[in-house]
């Protein structure tokens, strides 16, 4: 059992009272937090103990993404022009069935590493491209070679989650996948509201497997809130249910989320830019609803919390201020605070899935401690407000240190045992597999979809010629112009 000592820095340990430690020291033993010593305070350490040195950074819990399509992560940044119709049409209707496992495992592959090298420690892997068992295996080999924590959150686009779930050789993979506190599992599906309720086959499933559901829920021209009450009435609706977006829901399913314990996950980036409504964070403030946050996919967005931090903030407050000027009002005090999205990120992400071990710095929590440092930017100081550090100056580049279970998986900026090289070429093969599989119009028109055409309003104020004889005699007299 190795120990590690972060030594002298600002400790975040969301806590239940959020305590922050200046000048603190948080001690690693074997795969668990030993100790969290109080400002200024020095632990004793046993020899042979590795001492990093945190001061002037941060220490906090591992981030945790509770919503991430890491199959998609081969093509980044593809789609960065995309509406959803424009999503949509491209992996569940033209291409997503393109690909084979091993593009399956490339994506999974660069965005564990993405993850941790993120300050993520715990992704869930919303993969909803597994076309065969042989696409999860690859999905899981993937992620099984990267020393992060992850969950496998089971899906097929191609076909209906009453299909996938009633396959015997995917109910057998299901069955041997058990959750080893490094690899968790959940059933990924969405549930379009139809009255028959399909659905009802793969929550059963799910409840005889004892799995979480994770569902996109109140997602503009997708699902809405039949969905929701179909799966309430029918007895569905747990405290492990994840409801990705819900971005569009009235007052009556909100409350029924509410009543049943489940949590929503914020994809505050893919929700503003993509069309799934606007970023529910103030509507569910309103009814005390847990939240944690996701990026949802590389094929647009960064893989990041940090940006899902700040968007998350950027459009609280700008909803607020917006609905108060068209009153007549004006904001003083907004009620989404940087501290609340740190904890969203945390904790918030390990009450999502369950892990009371995950999500804060406590002894005898699991050690999944990130520090976020870097002595050569001159924006890790002066360290003032940390949690205002944390959620709008902080970027990956400054995650220094990332430990998963207790093994150093990051440090000093630089990931440890990854072979990126091996990496890249693996990701380089999947592109250049589905850009000549695709064909070149088709995957230059995939990137570049076509730009509806503007209207310029008509001016009123439009001033002559500036080398009018007037102008040119007024701009002679200011500037001694002849």
């Amino acid at each position: 059992m190795t120990t590690v000592l972060l030594r002298g820095g600002t400790v975040l340990t969301m806590d239940d009272h959020h305590t922050v430690v200046p000048d603190g020291d948080v001690l690693i033993d074997g795969d668990k937090i030993a100790a969290v010593g109080q400002q200024g305070q020095r632990l004793d350490v046993p020899e042979g103990t590795q001492v990093v040195d945190a001061s002037g950074g941060i220490v906090m819990p591992g981030m945790i993404d509770t919503h991430r399509h890491m199959w998609q992560t081969a093509m980044r940044a593809y789609g960065a022009d995309w509406t959803l119709t424009q999503y949509f049409v491209w992996y569940y209707l033209e291409h997503g069935k393109t690909f084979r496992p091993e593009d399956i495992h490339a994506g999974n592959l660069t965005s564990a590493w993405e993850s941790l090298e993120a300050g993520i420690t715990t992704t869930v892997d919303w993969s909803h491209g597994l076309q065969s068992v042989e696409h999860a295996e690859a999905a899981v080999d993937a992620l099984t070679a990267v020393p992060g924590r992850f969950v496998l959150a089971y899906g097929n686009i191609q076909a209906g989650p009453w299909e996938w779930t009633a396959d015997p050789s995917v109910r057998t993979f299901l069955e041997r996948l058990r959750d080893d506190g490094r690899l968790g599992l959940q059933l990924a599906f969405d549930v379009t509201g139809d009255p028959a309720f399909p659905e009802r086959a793969a929550f059963e499933v799910a409840r005889e497997l004892g799995l979480g559901v994770t569902t996109h829920a109140g997602v503009w021209g997708a699902t809405n809130d039949n969905g929701i009450k179909l799966m309430h009435e029918n007895g569905f609706m747990t405290p492990q249910n994840i409801y990705v977006h819900a971005a569009t829901l009235t007052t009556d399913s909100y409350q029924r989320i509410a009543a049943t314990g489940g949590s929503i996950s914020v994809s505050t980036e893919s929700e503003q830019s993509a069309g799934q409504g606007y970023p529910p964070t103030w509507q569910v403030r309103r009814h005390d609803i847990p939240v944690s946050l996701s990026q949802d996919t590389s094929v647009w967005w960064s893989g990041d919390l940090f940006s899902a931090m700040r968007s998350t903030l950027g459009a609280d407050r700008a909803r607020e201020h917006l609905e108060a000027h068209m009153k007549g009002a004006t904001v003083t005090h907004s009620h989404l605070r940087a501290e609340h999205v740190v904890d969203w990120a945390t904790r918030g992400g390990a009450r999502a899935l369950g892990r009371d071990d995950l999500g804060s710095l406590e002894p005898g929590k699991t050690a999944d401690v990130i520090l976020i440092k870097n002595d050569a930017s001159p924006v890790s100081f002066p360290l003032i407000n940390p949690y205002g550090q944390v959620a709008f100056q902080a970027q990956r580049g400054d995650v220094h240190t990332v430990i998963v279970d207790g093994r150093m998986v990051k440090h000093e900026h630089q990931l440890v045992d990854c072979d990126l090289p091996a990496v890249r070429r693996e990701v380089e093969a999947t592109v250049d597999y589905l850009r000549s599989a695709l064909g070149e119009e088709a995957w230059k028109s995939g990137m570049n979809p076509e730009l509806p055409k503007g209207e310029v309003l008509d001016n009123p104020y439009q001033y002559t010629d500036y080398k009018s004889d007037s102008t040119r005699e007024a701009r002679g007299t200011i500037f001694g112009e002849s």
